[in-house]
């Protein structure tokens, strides 16, 4: 088993489908013979989806469909994806092309969630939706739970506009898009008096600010804790 398949919790039958799942149009558009990942991420969208639902309706049975429906759309987020990418040091093993690779490219949030997205997808082909299910439980439950069990939590806009509000000061929002209109990515920033406090991705630009608003809130949290823990 690979370092990789360790930190993801699978072991592939046919090892061929995660050399596929990490391989970014980049790589594909510099070696025409291999096929990007991007059809495998459109799938393991699906299989996300379905596994926190499904973990959702079984796990929470009070939850109504409409705050059901909010604490999937928090854990599946782009950023989430991202973050958890980063968790199992999904980077390093992405194919990209050598300009994708000379910029960055493997610590960008996108490529990282679209290549975690595609993963899913080919857990989901080598072992079915019983062992997709379990490595989506692995990674996202704690942060499942955690949203199930403070709904009043998720509208992270709101939240950081409360608690700027206090200190006398606004946040501010500034969102860009790249990308096909049918597979477009939004990037959105947050600021405060001019300083950048909050970045977020996401498939719309609610989304994006949504994710850029709880990294705010986060960051604000971590300021503040430290400070009480020099006094």
């Amino acid at each position: 088993m690979s370092g990789l398949e360790k930190r993801l919790g699978h072991s592939f039958r046919t090892p061929g489908l995660l050399v596929h799942a990490l391989t970014h149009r980049s790589f594909e558009s510099e070696r025409p013979d291999e096929a990007s990942n991007e059809r495998l991420e459109f799938l393991g969208d699906a299989v996300l989806q379905l596994a926190v639902t499904d973990f959702l309706f079984e796990a929470f049975p009070d939850l109504p469909e409409g705050q059901m429906a909010k604490v999937r759309a928090a854990c599946v987020n782009r950023s989430e994806l991202a973050r958890i990418a980063r968790h199992i040091e999904l980077g390093p093993d992405i194919r990209l092309g050598r300009g994708e690779a000379a910029t960055g490219g493997g610590e960008k949030s996108s490529i990282l969630a679209d290549a975690l997205e595609a993963v899913l997808a080919a857990v989901y082909l080598d072992g079915g939706l019983e062992a997709a299910r379990d490595v989506v439980l692995q990674h996202w439950e704690p942060l499942i739970r955690e949203k199930a069990t403070r709904p009043g939590l998720l509208d992270y806009k709101t939240r950081l506009q409360e608690v700027l509000a206090v200190r006398a000061r606004v946040p501010t929002y500034e969102v860009s898009g790249d990308g096909p209109d049918h597979d477009r990515v939004f990037a959105a920033a947050v600021s405060v008096d001019g300083h950048v406090i909050g970045r977020g991705v996401g498939r719309s630009k609610k989304e994006a600010q949504q994710a850029a608003a709880s990294e705010a809130l986060a960051s604000l949290q971590s300021k503040s804790h430290n400070s009480e823990s020099k006094t």
